[in-house]
């Protein structure tokens, strides 16, 4: 078995591979840790803090008017919510009544949350009065998609520049239901089990529907249990003392349980900001002394290409992290040669809870890895023909998955789960490769890769030699039809500010020593925004539909 885990000769002193992995229901865990931590702060939200007790008194009387509402276990309880104070309130009280939360993206279309809520059977959606959300659900609700909906005003919370509209007729102000439930708490809550469902968690959705990943109560916490067998014995954690910048969207994997669900369980103060913009993430680094900053690559980039930041004070910040996305090397290279913090990562999806692959805190060389498999968690290559042939060391396919933490598979989707596994691992879709010493690293998603002249063309290592360039903010590389190879590579650019254009033809002679001839792009666009995704990742299906529109509209 040891060859067969090749990673665990790579681990640092004192992970272990084998060691136990707690799970839990998320209830025990926040009756634990509000009792543990309670006098601390959970969060503080524009300079107002909230201690673990509150976030305790508050969730339970909003779990006892939710209940006044009639959701019993396994109820399923829409969010659609921002970054406030009411999104750990009304995911604890979901969970606290026994139902199970169902995460709805602010940025979601109309039809994507209708469809959202027919498919998780959702009645009941808690939202703020934040710019035209709580107008938008008020529409879903009179097109009788909801039961109840409950609308927090974002104004409670102290002044903001953020821009709100009155609560809609008809809505349950958020407050009123707290002081319903906290006249009549109930004397125990629901007994839920640690296979019952605790989050529908929909995937992106960038081919087809969205998908809702059935995240149990057991994987969540199996997640957190993971990153703290890893996380202990490098001491990249400060129980009870960490301020942890959280400005990646709760509603979404990574910062449900790599910042939310891991600080409260540590006793940790979240910084919680409705959205990312350079000068606040500073300001809580240099006055509010922030330790931990977990991110996305497009606010490392944004971060590096602040003209001054080699010159602003980060001495507070012990522990840099990126997620979500593969951060470009040389935008983590540059960062740290700007202000000298490396930024650690690793790699994980929504199926995974997020728990994947994590750097060790400290480690030499293997530019571009995602880091080792974290404890409890098998990876394997295979081959992208036959997902049961194990591929060797050095060798690209698909990577496989199986541990604790992965989804039982998706809601109301069948065959959609039986396709994405195989005797027991999760096909994540990802291409990649294991070295020698286990440490894994991704080439490209499988639905992404380019077939060009008959070779496999890989965007990601496209876009990690576009981002070379000294003119270059950003760059997403897909693959558009070509008459002569059958698809070919088209590059979108977006240049820092002041930077000269330049041609493709110049773009080409840079890429020369760096990529094949079959890599190099035959197609650039220069913008001043590329799309992204409510989490702030680079995202191809708005560029992949205008170029198949413009493909449609050629041959009409």
């Amino acid at each position: 078995m040891g060859e067969e885990r090749r990673w665990e000769r790579s681990y640092p002193a004192g992970v272990r591979w084998d060691a136990p992995i707690a799970t839990a229901t998320l209830t025990d865990l926040f009756d634990d840790f509000t009792r543990r931590w309670a006098a601390k702060p959970a969060f503080e939200y524009r300079n107002r803090q909230t201690t673990y007790a509150e976030l305790r008194a508050g969730a339970e009387a909003a779990a006892a008017g939710l209940m006044d509402l009639g959701v019993r276990p396994g109820t399923a309880v829409a969010l659609y919510l921002p970054n406030t104070p009411l999104h750990p309130l009304a995911f604890f009280a979901t969970l606290l009544a026994g139902g199970r939360v169902v995460h709805l993206s602010p940025l979601d279309a109309e039809r994507e949350l209708a469809y959202k809520l027919k498919d998780s059977g959702a009645r009941i959606l808690v939202t703020t009065n934040i710019g035209f959300m709580a107008l938008l659900a008020s529409k879903l609700r009179s097109d009788g998609l909801l039961d109840h909906l409950i609308v927090g005003d974002d104004t409670a919370f102290g002044p903001s520049a953020i821009p709100t509209t009155p609560v809609p007729e008809g809505a349950l102000p958020f407050e009123r239901l707290r002081e319903r439930g906290a006249a009549g708490l109930p004397r125990q809550w629901p007994r839920t089990d640690v296979e019952d469902i605790a989050v529908l968690q929909y995937t992106g959705g960038t081919t087809g529907k969205p998908k809702g990943a059935m995240l149990t109560h057991a994987n969540l916490s199996a997640a957190c249990s993971i990153y703290k067998l890893w996380s202990d014995p490098q001491r990249i954690s400060a129980p009870g003392e960490d301020r942890v910048i959280c400005v990646l969207p709760l509603f979404h994997i990574y910062a449900l349980t790599s910042v939310m669900l891991r600080s409260f369980v540590e006793g940790n103060q979240l910084l919680l900001r409705v959205r990312f913009d350079v000068d606040t993430t500073l300001e809580d680094i240099e006055v509010k002394k922030a330790t931990v900053f977990p991110a996305v690559p497009t606010m490392w980039i944004a971060l590096a290409n602040r003209p001054d930041i080699d010159k602003r004070d980060l001495s507070s910040l012990r522990y840099a992290a990126s997620g979500g996305a593969p951060l470009p090397v040389e935008v983590a290279e540059r960062f740290q040669k700007l202000t000298g913090h490396r930024i650690g990562g690793g790699w994980g999806m929504t199926e995974t809870s997020p728990a994947g692959t994590a750097m060790p805190r400290e480690w030499t060389g293997r530019a571009g890895s995602v880091g080792l498999p974290l404890p409890g968690i098998d990876m394997q290559i295979v081959a992208l023909d036959d997902p049961r042939r194990v591929l060797p060391p050095g060798a690209k396919g698909e990577i496989r998955i199986r541990g604790p933490n992965v989804t039982k598979g998706y809601w109301n989707a069948p065959e959609e789960t039986a396709a994405a596994f195989v005797d027991g691992w999760l096909l994540t879709g990802d291409i990649g490769f294991m070295d020698e010493d286990g440490y894994f690293y991704l080439v490209d998603r499988k639905k992404d890769m380019i077939i060009s002249g008959g070779f496999n063309v890989y965007p990601r290592i496209i876009e990690e030699a576009i981002y070379e360039h000294p003119a270059v903010a950003e760059v997403s590389v897909i693959g558009v039809a070509d008459a002569y190879r059958g698809e070919a590579a088209k590059a979108f650019v977006q240049l820092k500010p002041g930077a000269r254009p330049f041609t493709l033809e110049e773009l080409r002679a840079f890429l020369a020593d760096k990529l094949g001839r079959h890599e190099l792009p035959a197609h650039l666009e220069l913008r001043d925004q590329l799309p992204k995704t409510p989490v702030g990742k680079l995202s191809k299906k708005e560029l992949i539909e205008e170029e198949r529109q413009k493909m449609k509209a050629a041959a009409e």
